[in-house]
């Protein structure tokens, strides 16, 4: 494991990975920690701000000068959160909760999966390739 590859990125790739990073950590901690508590309000809007940073810096990074299908993920995110976040205020804690562990699920976890494939730039950081 090796963070150069990372730190030789453009500064947009590493604004998102860094991003998508403390909101993969905070997401976990949302997960565990007591729901509708002012810890989690104040927690919640802070993982929507990095989850914001990660879908539209997203959009600053092409393959080969084009936009790729995972776009789409960083769209429909930038879609769900604010309605994710509607949800909750109407007391709708159901759709809230599906809402945000979908995007936690494909936002984080599905997208950062195919980050560590060959020939990616965090595939390099993890596993040297």
């Amino acid at each position: 494991m090796s963070l150069a590859p990372l730190l030789q990125a453009s500064p947009v790739i590493q604004l998102h990975a860094g991003a998508a990073l403390a909101a993969l950590l905070l997401g976990l901690v949302q997960f565990a920690a007591p729901k509708g508590v002012l810890p989690h309000r104040i927690l919640g809007w802070a993982w929507v701000g990095l989850m914001a940073v990660v879908g539209l810096s997203s959009f600053g990074i092409t393959m080969r000068g084009h936009y790729a299908w995972i776009h789409l993920i960083s769209g429909w995110t930038l879609l769900m959160l604010p309605l994710a976040v509607l949800a909750a205020r109407r007391g709708r804690i159901g759709a809230h909760r599906r809402a945000m562990a979908s995007l936690f699920l494909g936002g984080l976890l599905i997208a950062g999966g195919f980050t560590l494939l060959p020939g990616r730039i965090m595939g390099a950081v993890v596993f040297g390739w």
